[in-house]
């Protein structure tokens, strides 16, 4: 079994001055549940080597026994340094795509033509693909076979509205993830700020939030023990 994480390269947050990135627990439980059941695990970036992280996701009030594990974790602290180039992936080579969230994948891997290509080949090819937090965004410019957008008609979840609002980053993200997901048809259902809520349908998992990356992660497995 071999899975793919896809992680943002981008650090600004807007113009406010501050860094973003990649949000550490949405990739170290994710991480963790892959490697815990024999998977090999992949990272990719837009720009290849070590991508931002979200210096916020690393305070302690946002620590989590994964994300000390990941921390302590020296062999995966050397693959994070050296994640391989997006544009460089074939998607063929991968059982399943994983995108963790954090801000920064809407300024970067939303607008991405090989994010897009990856997502759309790898659903194309009958292999699952899942999205935490802001990652369903990155959903945006994606197609189904047909044309229409990819999530038009489908089960989805994401970061939402409130969730935004709570973090006050509602008129700095360049959209918000639940909006878009609804703009492009979506079947957009959430649970309540911070509680863990995942929906599959078919092969395409979203995540609503942080804690929701782990429990995203075991659905994926288990469609992977049922193909």
């Amino acid at each position: 079994m071999k899975i793919l994480m896809v992680l943002t390269s981008h650090d600004q947050l807007g113009d406010t001055g501050r860094k973003t990135g990649f949000w550490l627990e949405e990739l170290a439980a994710p991480y963790y549940v892959f490697k815990d059941a024999g998977a090999e695990v992949v990272l990719a970036s837009p720009k290849g080597g070590r991508p931002p992280l979200d210096p916020k996701s690393n305070e302690p009030g946002f620590q989590t026994d994964l994300t000390r594990r990941f921390e302590a974790d020296r062999d995966a602290n050397a693959v994070l340094a050296d994640t391989v180039r997006l544009d460089g992936v074939n998607p063929e080579d991968f059982d399943a795509v994983f995108y963790p969230g954090g801000h920064g994948p809407l300024w970067d891997l939303a607008e991405d033509p090989a994010s897009v290509r990856l997502i759309e080949t790898t659903l194309k090819a009958g292999r699952p693909v899942t999205l935490v937090c802001h990652a369903p965004g990155v959903l945006r410019h994606a197609k189904a076979p047909d044309g229409r957008p990819l999530v038009d008609g489908k089960a989805v979840t994401g970061f939402t509205n409130t969730e935004e609002e709570a973090v006050g980053l509602t008129q700095v993200v360049p959209f918000l993830a639940e909006d878009e997901l609804k703009r492009n048809g979506g079947r957009f259902s959430k649970a309540g700020d911070w509680e863990p809520y995942v929906v599959a349908d078919g092969l395409l998992i979203t995540g609503q939030n942080p804690a929701s990356s782990g429990p995203a992660a075991e659905r994926l497995l288990g469609l992977l023990a049922r193909a």
